[in-house]
């Protein structure tokens, strides 16, 4: 079953790393993602831009409206996910305690919904490619 985890982000933790810190803690969080690939559970990971690089875009009684970056009042931003394959969600949190992201603020894992069409029966089309070694 698939699992995605979503890695909310302590901005102040991590404004407070200092470059070699912050180095280490990509060069961790890419060595983990592979680690996952290597171990057959990783579907795909991705940090994020920063919030205030974001648009939110609404559409309400058929009209469309788009701000600027979402402006929450917490201090945890979403800063990126990963998408993993697990038994069940024991196997997905044990996984996605691993991560040097969790250090850094916290992790929500979620199962991910299978849905298909009601007419065609087709299932969402499937990544093509991604994350793999190039």
């Amino acid at each position: 079953m698939k699992y995605v985890c979503l890695v909310h982000v302590d901005g102040e933790a991590m404004a407070a790393l200092s470059p070699e810190e912050g180095k280490k803690l990509v060069d961790d969080s890419i060595e983990f993602d592979w680690d996952l690939r290597r171990r057959g559970h990783l579907v795909l990971a991705q940090p994020l831009q920063p919030p205030g690089t974001a648009a939110v875009v609404r559409v309400r009684n058929g009209r469309m409206s788009s701000t600027d970056g979402p402006y929450v009042e917490t201090k945890e931003f979403l800063g990126g996910f990963f998408l993993v394959e697990a038994r069940d969600l024991n196997e997905a949190i044990s996984l996605a305690a691993r991560s040097p992201m969790a250090a850094m603020g916290s992790i929500e894992v979620r199962p991910a919904l299978e849905h298909t069409h009601s007419v065609t029966g087709e299932a969402r089309p499937k990544p093509e490619g991604i994350g793999e070694p190039e």
